[in-house]
This record gives C-alpha cells, sequence and structure tokens, in this order.
C-alpha cells in the first residue's frame, strides 16, 4: 500500500512490553533512495523484486536478490580479512549505522567471536581513539555548554519510547583512566549487547555521555579530542548538572526507564547509586562488581546457611593498594571499604595476605594488571587443590593474570576465568579453555527483567536473582571441563531465563508494575526478545 508521499507503510512496530495492542496502526518511514540509507529499514540486496517494485527501488540497487545468511556470511568473511582488532570494530560500526538488522544478526550469530571486537577488549581500544576514528556521532552527548537545557536536548534524540540509558562520564573507562567525552565507546558497545544478548529493541536503548571535561592531559592538546578542553568540573557544578540529567531523564521518559551508570570514578558512582537508588531506576555494574561482588558473596552465603550477614562478611578479605582492609584502618577507609575491615594485624602484599589468609577463591577487580605474580598463584595452589582464580580486570592488558600463567603457575589445577576472553591454554598435553567473568553475561538479562515486569527500583536481591539464574544454567558438563560460566553461544537463551529469574524476583517484591504477572516468565521473556530477521514490506 503506497501512499502519495512515496512512505512505506509497516504494521506498527509492536511494543511487546505492552498487553494491549492495537493492530497496524501505521506508521511511515522512507522510501526509494532514503530508504537504503535508513538503517533502521535497509535491507540492501535482501529486498526482494515485489519490495523493490513498491518502494521506488528499481534500479537503485544490482539485480540479484539474496538472502539475509548470505549477507551474514559475506559480512564475516570482509570483517575477518582485517588482523587489527580495531579495524574489525571499525567495520562492525559502519555495518550498524548502514543495516542495523544485519548488524544485530551477524552479532548473534558469531556471539563469541565478535563480542571481542564491540566489547572488551577493543572497545577500550576504540575509546583511547575515538577522536581520530570518529565518523558518524552515535548516542547523545550531554555536556556542561547544555546545563539548563538538558531537557531539550534529550528531546533532539529521535526515539521517543526509551527504556534503557547507558550514561558515562568517561572518568574511569575500563582499566584505562579517564577518557573523557571519548568514553561514548562504551555505552554505544554496552547497548549493542542489550540488544544482541538480552533482546532489548534497538530503538529503545539510548547511549549518553555526560562531558563535564577531562584530566587527561594528553588528550586536550590532541589536536582531533571531540569533548570540551577543560579540567574536569566537580563538587557543586557536578552535582547539578547530573541532577538535571536525571530529573530531566525521568520527565521525559517516565519512571520505568533504566538507567545504568557506567564507568564513572568510584567517588562518584558510590553517591551517585546511594542518591538516586531511592527515586530512579538505577544500577551500576561495575561498583556492584569490586565491593559488590563481596556483598553479594556475604548475602549469599549468609541465605544458604543462615548465618548473620555481618558473619559472613568475616569470611571475605579485601586487599587495597595499601594492603590488606584491617579494623585498625578503619578510620582512614573511604565508607564502602569499613563493613570489610576485619580485626587482624596489618599486611602490606597481596602474597602475604594470601599465604596468612589462605583463600580458596582470589578475585581481582582493581584494574591493575600483573597483581596476581607466580608466587601469588603458586600460594593458591599449595593450599587449595582447585584455586579458584578470576582475573576480572578490563581491558587485557591490566588482567591480573593471563589465563596461561593461571594454568601453568597452578600446575594445571586452577579453575580459571578472566573479564576479557584468553584463547585456549595447552598444558602437559590438556587443553584448556579459559572461562570468560563477563558482566555480558548478566546485565543484557537483567535489563530485560526489569523492562519485561515495568520494575521502578532496583534491589539488592535481583542482583542475587540473576546470579543464581547463571549458575543455574552451567551444566555437569561445563563443570567437569573446568568452566564455571556456561558457553556464551547459548546467551540469549541464558539471558532469557536471567530475566525471568530477575522479573520473579521483582513481582516477589512488590516492584513490578506490569500486571498481571505472567504465567510462564520464561517464555514471556524469549518472546518478548528483539530479533534482528528481516520482515517483509508491503
Amino acid at each position: 500500500m503506497i501512499s502519495l508521499n512515496r512512505s512505506i507503510y509497516l504494521p506498527n512496530e509492536i511494543d511487546v512490553f505492552h498487553h494491549h495492542i492495537s493492530h497496524s496502526v501505521p506508521f511511515s518511514c522512507h522510501s526509494g533512495y532514503s530508504l537504503l540509507r535508513d538503517p533502521h529499514y535497509n535491507k540492501g540486496l535482501a529486498f526482494t523484486d515485489k519490495e523493490r517494485d513498491a518502494h521506488y527501488l528499481k534500479g537503485l540497487l544490482p539485480p540479484t536478490v539474496i538472502s539475509q545468511d548470505l549477507q551474514v556470511k559475506k559480512m564475516m568473511h570482509i570483517i575477518r580479512q582485517y588482523q587489527v582488532p580495531l579495524q574489525r570494530y571499525m567495520a562492525m560500526m559502519d555495518l550498524q549505522e548502514r543495516n542495523e538488522k544485519l548488524f544485530y544478526k551477524l552479532l548473534i550469530n558469531h556471539v563469541e567471536e565478535m563480542l571481542p571486537i564491540v566489547y572488551t577488549p577493543t572497545v577500550g581500544e576504540a575509546c583511547q581513539k575515538y577522536g581520530s576514528i570518529f565518523s558518524r556521532p552515535q548516542g547523545l552527548y550531554v555536556s556542561l555548554k547544555e546545563k539548563g537545557r538538558i531537557l531539550e536536548v534529550l528531546r533532539n534524540w529521535p526515539e521517543k519510547n526509551i527504556q534503557v540509558i547507558v550514561v558515562t562520564d568517561g572518568e574511569r573507562i575500563l582499566g584505562l583512566g579517564d577518557l573523557g567525552c571519548q568514553g561514548m565507546g562504551i555505552p554505544v558497545g554496552k547497548l549493542a549487547l542489550y540488544t544482541a544478548l538480552g533482546g532489548v529493541r534497538p530503538s529503545a536503548c539510548l547511549p549518553v555521555t555526560i562531558d563535564v571535561g577531562t584530566n587527561n592531559e594528553k588528550l586536550l592538546n590532541d589536536e582531533f579530542y571531540i569533548g570540551l578542553r577543560q579540567r574536569r568540573a566537580t563538587g557543586q557544578e557536578y552535582d547539578e548538572l547530573l541532577h538535571e540529567f536525571m530529573t530531566a531523564v525521568k520527565q521525559n521518559y517516565g519512571e520505568k526507564v533504566l538507567i545504568q551508570f557506567e564507568d564513572f570514578a568510584n567517588h562518584n558512582a558510590f553517591d551517585l547509586l546511594a542518591k538516586y537508588g531511592a527515586t530512579h531506576l538505577v544500577f551500576n555494574d561495575d561498583i556492584q562488581a569490586g565491593t559488590g561482588i563481596a556483598e553479594l558473596i556475604a548475602l549469599e552465603i549468609s541465605k544458604q546457611t543462615n548465618m548473620p550477614v555481618d558473619d559472613a562478611r568475616k569470611k571475605i578479605w579485601l586487599v587495597d593498594s595499601k594492603g590488606l582492609i584491617v579494623s585498625s584502618r578503619r578510620e582512614s577507609l573511604q565508607h564502602f571499604k569499613k563493613p570489610w575491615a576485619h580485626d587482624h594485624e596489618p599486611i602490606k602484599t597481596l602474597l602475604d595476605a594470601v599465604n596468612d589468609i589462605k583463600p580458596t577463591v582470589l578475585i581481582g577487580t582493581s584494574g591493575v594488571g600483573r597483581t596476581f605474580t607466580k608466587e601469588v598463584v603458586e600460594a593458591m595452589a599449595s593450599f587449595n587443590e582447585k584455586p579458584v582464580i578470576l582475573s576480572l580486570s578490563n581491558p587485557t592488558s591490566q588482567s591480573e593474570c593471563t589465563a596461561e600463567e593461571a594454568y601453568t603457575w597452578s600446575q594445571g589445577r586452577a579453575i580459571f576465568a578472566s573479564g576479557s576472553p584468553f584463547p585456549p591454554v595447552e598444558y602437559e598435553g590438556k587443553t584448556f579453555i579459559p572461562g570468560q567473568a563477563n558482566n555480558a553475561y548478566i546485565f543484557p538479562g537483567f535489563g530485560l527483567g526489569l523492562i519485561m515486569s515495568g520494575t521502578i527500583r532496583v534491589h539488592d536481591d535481583m542482583l542475587l536473582a540473576a546470579s543464581e539464574a547463571l549458575a543455574a544454567q552451567v551444566s555437569q558438563e561445563n563443570f567437569d571441563n573446568g568452566l564455571i560460566y556456561p558457553p556464551f553461544r547459548n546467551i540469549r537463551k541464558i539471558s532469557a531465563h536471567i530475566a525471568a529469574s530477575v522479573a520473579a524476583k521483582a513481582y516477589e517484591l512488590g516492584l513490578a508494575t506490569r500486571l498481571p504477572q505472567p504465567k510462564d516468565l520464561v517464555q514471556y521473556a524469549e518472546s518478548c526478545m528483539y530479533s534482528p530477521s528481516y520482515r517483509s514490506y508491503r
């Protein structure tokens, strides 16, 4: 059906999160030449002859018609030609700007190969060089220049029905430090995973970078730097900008929009979470890492053993740059470290702490590379039959130790996982597949669970529910192979189970607003997930 203004009419993109769907409400989109330039609707050579006829595409494409699967095969062939990961990243970003559905189809079908390209570790290098590789802007930039007009800025974004915002201020990008405005690569990459791995519609995702300046001299002197050329704003000026942003988001997108704080420096991250946790749907998977990991482990120990949480915390010891966190240091500690200051004499080094405390599990989240030395790993292996070594800092250059080191130094006995991927390791005739303890296992399904249940606040129990759901997806076969994570290739199924558990917890806590509760939450989660397959245009 063609209208006089040469628009395509499609049945309305169904917003799967509404039960009352009005059918075939038409909306208009480009046709002809501009249709081929619209990444949301462009199908390239997959437009059928009939579609080319109906939508003024005759002659604008070569005559052949090919399937989306063949397009995926061709794109993978092109991408694999590039030896340099950053070039692969740029090719993927280019594809996302040209043909959105093909980008997601490719990412989903080849998730294990493409995840390290669009996310850690390559996205870190992309952020460092963002000014030099910057071509077409992605996401929304909110800078100090826009103070007092942030609502207006949000309204410039073309999509009105936003369900997830990932926002950074660029101060602590991965383990790479202050990258200012160039941190945008992180929200863009993260939201691509919300869609590919968690099935949240791309049009419902909004990447945001808040630019308050940067303290990175190299960037301030870089002629290609894309952000404000000034030192970072702090204190009241910073707080006011953030508050205006948070208020505008709620005003523009309502109470149920999920806001993920991403790669903020610790001093702001904890404050923001505490300040907005009671009024907005917010979480931060970085600091709900570090001490957050410790807190969740303590909650789970308490839950499984009926031990008071305070006692469970005493089973967990933290080491920072000054050594073991002990009670004699309590006065000088940041507030979030205080619960972990136990009675013990001061110990300066990680090695001495490991030898004294004899932990079964060693978790690195400091962003400082090479801290799990040969001596540390050998010590872990000396009093554990199977020491668990988790080097979670990103990107690969900041990992506490490599997979090869962990397996070699533990004589092949370590259970190892890292934040960025490592290749398989041969040790004494046995092949070890390192696990990837990537937050990409959790946040896409976590977000989907919050969205599909219309949850209005994030509660710690939901993070626990997500973790338990992920653990339940690990098979005996995975364990036998030394893996404590399920393989990434099943990630959409895993995300559906995580979403269902998070939603179930939200309903149980009375924080879900989408009523009545669906009978089968896993099935409902799967039905809510975005599909990157092409649709027929009539």
